[in-house]
């Protein structure tokens, strides 16, 4: 069987979205799927049966997953040890001494994935120059491991003293575990991070083993269902720093997989902004559990070297993404003052909400959305899931009974909650770092999305609303644009101005030797490949570096990295110095490049305007009658078409709302593009 199709699948808190590329053709098939939390491997496979497409006809399968996520936001991870260097056994628990809420009396800190009686300490040590100051004790190595044997650890972090600069003593500790503790699962720091930081070191490596049994066990299922249904393609995982790894490598290192899911969106809408000529975009993907608010500048997403969660660093490559508990599935609720709030609990895949008829009793944004006329039982959701009005206002009536509302009255309040809620995650990401989101264009994705956006464009003043064909499912489309990326680092704090050339070629080549290796297993031929050389600079004394590339060839390497930083730190902070510069890190990003798809341009209209399929009744005020929104069927739209609001484009994975003096264009890949007439801004009264 000649293997050609390629499919991306991923699994969301409530759906498991999939798209299927089909080569021959261009064609891009969306659609969804209930995600299966009792069982992640079965969702999977669900969508694969969606597809419609044999497993031994797909080339290659993307898969973007929350599982890793998910165990650390529910904290059902593995039992985990810790072991370090003698005398810095508390280096994960105390972490470092800055606090973000000063004047907050009522502020803990995080829960820790683990206690002090799980942490251990070995004899040896390392200098940071990577000299050995003190031996490694196999002896109090053998030790500790049989105590971890004896004690029920299922997974163990090693973090030694400066391994970033010698690992040897770490890989000796992975050898006495395997003679002591053969099943316990084992991670070593320097393999996830090869930069100084103590703490932020053994955090990343804490968190890698706190869910690396959760993410092997599902990916071993997951991977024989698929052999045994005859999938002999590459299969591949999405990185939270906007990359791919293979599934093996993935099993190895699930730390890199905690945002992949949100990853993909990110990846996408970069592709999405070079296709249509929107370099600059903000970009929100609402799905059923969270929202995830992203940048893109320049057609390129914003990463950066480090991201945290809950507080725990995770010392590796990672896109900005900001998150927040706004889904459809979103719960409505009371708080102990009686004030109504939304989220982030949410009703997740299982039951879900009310309105889906499968047990939920507990209002939720998508009941609130049914019954303000935003969603409708007219078009149900992937082809198959019909909601159910009667469901979601017998949902409502509880609470709005409390506070004394109309049950329509109280859904325009969860709808605007909500909108409220992902105008904060807009600013977090755009006024409070010094940008205007008056300057960009929003791009709204994920099955939620195009519910709100045009609400939140009106209420921030963003001119341009953007929608993605296949919004519902955009995030698995950008699983399929991912390229396998493999970064690495070495710590090297020197003066810029003392950096010899001959020393930075040498570093540079070792790294790319390695990188090579990997690439070349995992089946990119030097003709698929390429690397990127850069730098971490900081001012001498200062905290925080700015990444920047490195001028290879250049005459004057110092100079031209001075000019690129002063550029970046200008563009990042605002200002620049005279201050001398250092030196932190030397990076590589190795790339294994695969075909990206291009999304198929689609018809002209030659017979007139589009014609609405009906009329919905929108509730926009409980004092004010129903408006009739035009019903459109996003499918049946040709390139060139306008509509003007008010109107709702629902589709077969999504539901779009613009307001009155709205005005909507299809684009030739099927984009709509919505201008928005701010002197009505309806949606948010």
């Amino acid at each position: 069987m000649t293997r050609t199709t390629r499919l991306a699948i991923d699994v969301g808190g409530t759906f498991t979205d999939v798209v299927e590329l089909i080569p021959e053709t261009g064609a891009l098939v969306f659609d969804k799927v209930a995600t299966t939390p009792d069982a992640p491997a079965r969702g999977v496979l669900d969508a694969f049966g969606r597809a419609g497409t044999a497993m031994d006809e797909v080339a290659m399968f993307t898969h973007g997953t929350t599982l890793g996520l998910n165990a650390l936001l529910t904290r059902k991870g593995a039992r985990t040890a810790v072991i370090s260097t003698r005398g810095f056994r508390d280096v994960y628990l105390l972490g470092r001494t800055d606090r973000r809420t000063n004047y907050d009396i009522t502020y803990r800190k995080p829960t820790p994935l683990l206690e002090r009686y799980d942490t251990y300490e070995v004899t040896e040590r390392s200098l940071f120059d990577g000299s050995v100051h003190t031996p490694f004790d196999t002896e109090d190595a053998r030790a500790v491991a049989r105590l971890i044997a004896e004690r029920g650890y299922e997974s163990v972090a090693v973090a030694f003293l400066h391994a970033y600069a010698n690992p040897d003593h770490e890989l000796r500790m992975r050898e006495v575990l395997a003679e002591a503790a053969p099943d316990v699962a084992v991670t070593l720091s320097h393999e996830l991070s090869r930069e100084y930081r103590e703490f932020e070191r053994t955090s990343t490596a804490v968190l890698d083993a706190y869910i690396k049994p959760t993410v092997r066990r599902y990916l071993e299922v997951l991977e024989g269902e698929l052999a045994s249904g005859g999938f002999e393609g590459r299969f591949l995982m999405t990185r939270s720093g906007g990359g791919a790894m293979t599934a093996r490598a993935a099993r190895e290192q699930p730390v890199s997989l905690i945002l992949s899911g949100p990853a993909g969106g990110v990846i996408g809408a970069s592709a999405l902004s070079r296709l249509i000529g929107r370099p600059n975009l903000i970009t929100i993907d609402m799905g059923g559990t969270s929202l995830d608010a992203s940048l893109i500048l320049d057609s390129a997403p914003v990463s950066y070297q480090g991201a945290e969660f809950e507080g725990m660093p995770i010392n590796t490559p990672s896109l900005y993404i900001h998150t927040i508990g706004a889904g459809g599935g979103s719960l409505a609720w009371l708080d102990e003052a009686g004030a109504l709030q939304v989220g982030p609990q949410s009703a997740g895949a299982s039951p879900g909400p009310a309105s889906y008829g499968r047990g939920g009793t507990l209002p939720t944004f998508t009941d609130a959305a049914l019954v303000l006329g935003y969603l409708g039982a007219d078009s149900p959701l992937g082809g198959a899931l019909t909601l159910d009005a009667g469901l979601a206002e017998e949902a409502l009536r509880p609470i709005a009974e409390t506070l004394g509302l109309s049950v329509k009255a109280l859904a325009r309040g969860i709808v605007r909650i909500s909108t409220t809620k992902i105008m904060g995650a807009v600013r977090a990401i755009t006024v409070e770092l010094g940008r205007d989101p008056q300057d960009f264009a929003l791009l709204s994705f994920g099955g939620g999305g195009g519910l709100v956006a045009v609400d939140v464009a009106h209420e921030l003043g963003i001119p341009t609303v953007v929608v993605p064909p296949g919004q519902g499912a955009f995030s698995a489309f950008g699983m399929l644009m991912a390229d396998v990326q493999h970064d690495f680092a070495r710590t090297t704090v020197t003066p810029l101005a003392s950096l010899e050339p001959g020393t930075a070629e040498a570093a540079y080549r070792r790294m790319e030797e390695e990188a090579a290796v990997l690439l070349e297993q995992e089946g990119f031929g030097p003709e698929r490949r390429t690397t990127a050389r850069m730098l971490d600079v900081r001012y001498t004394g200062q905290e925080h570096a700015v990444t920047v590339p490195f001028p290879t060839g250049a005459e004057d390497m110092a100079g031209a990295v001075a000019r690129t930083f002063a550029e970046l730190h200008e563009r990042q902070y605002g200002h620049v110095m005279d201050d001398p510069l250092e030196i932190t890190t030397m990076r590589v990003r190795a790339t294994g490049h695969v075909d990206k798809p291009t999304l198929p341009r689609i018809g002209t209209r030659t017979d007139g305007r589009p014609r609405a399929g009906g009329i919905r009744p929108v509730f926009l005020d409980e004092d004010e009658q129903a408006v009739e929104y035009a019903l459109h069927v996003r499918e049946s739209l040709l390139a060139g078409d306008v509509i003007t609001g008010p109107a709702v484009i629902a589709e077969h994975t999504a539901t779009t709302v613009i307001h009155e003096g709205d005005r909507l264009e299809v684009g030739p890949l099927g984009e709509m593009v919505i201008t928005l007439h701010h002197d009505h801004p309806k949606g948010m009264r």
